[in-house]
């Protein structure tokens, strides 16, 4: 396994070839501070290539998921302190792209990623719910894009709420700032599971363990960037993107042993870790 950055603002879980991200400052509601977010990419960088990690999990401590931005530093470092002057336009928009680039790694990520969301989900938390493969909410936990209200637009999360929910949707909860709960998101299709609590959220988990366990993780990596590459590839672009796909699957050690397990009538050996 990859060797895993020391954090102070999230804390690891490794089990079982599983790594459960927790937010860690439920003193400001997880909100994604620089600190923070300089950590969670650190970690999701060193194990991106990492074979035995086959799911990460994403969770906040403090019965709250993430709060969004830092609000207490937009304000002190892009604005002055509220006194004026502040940074310059072309200073936070560097800095918007950059936290774009979270969004971006989490969406791509070769490993099967899940959200489980209890409390708020609020702003940039919920950009970060709609960069996962699967989520579940707790019937209570509370969703709303805010940015609208405060003065900003939700800019860097733009794309992924649209990816997650449509554009019709998303619009509307954009400019509307609508806040709603976990069986809403449920219906409007954020969530793919909607339990009564936390212990629900953790029945999820095993659920969804179980169920990746029994995929190869280079076939899953490869899948995943198939789908993702729809997003900017013309139909010819798709066709040869997804038969290199499948040739160096086919070709790898993962292909032959899957291939060969089935016509045997055995699990393969990743299936084996179950």
């Amino acid at each position: 396994m990859s060797t895993l950055p020391k954090t102070e603002n999230i804390l690891l879980e490794h089990q079982a070839g599983w790594l459960t991200i927790w937010f860690n400052r439920p003193d400001n509601r997880n909100a994604l501070s620089k600190e923070l977010t300089t950590e969670l990419k650190a970690v999701l960088n060193a194990v991106r290539d990492d074979r035995a990690i086959r799911g990460i999990t994403l969770r906040g401590k403090g019965g709250v998921f993430c709060a969004g931005g830092d609000l207490k530093g937009f304000r002190n470092n892009y604005q002055g302190g509220g006194q004026g002057g502040g940074q310059s336009v072309d200073d936070i928009a560097a800095s918007s792209r950059q936290g774009g680039q979270m969004f971006d790694l989490i969406n791509e990520m070769p490993q099967f990623v899940l959200i489980l969301v209890e409390g708020a989900a609020m702003a940039g938390g919920l950009g970060m719910v709609c960069c996962a493969d699967a989520v579940a909410v707790t019937k209570d936990a509370k969703f709303a894009m805010t940015e609208t209200a405060i003065g900003i637009p939700p800019a860097q999360i733009a794309p992924f709420v649209v990816q997650r929910l449509g554009l019709r949707t998303a619009r509307r909860l954009m400019v509307t700032a609508h806040r709603f709960d976990g069986k809403e998101a449920g219906r409007l299709g954020l969530a793919d599971y909607v339990v009564e609590d936390a212990a629900g959220l953790d029945q999820i988990q095993a659920d969804m363990h179980a169920q990746v366990m029994r995929c190869a993780p280079g076939a899953n990596a490869v899948t995943k960037a198939i789908v993702l590459a729809t997003r900017h590839l013309d139909r010819d672009g798709q066709l040869d993107f997804a038969a290199k796909g499948f040739a160096e699957c086919m070709l790898s050690d993962e292909g032959r042993e899957g291939v060969a397990s089935f016509i045997e009538k055995r699990k393969p050996v990743w299936a084996e870790q179950e």
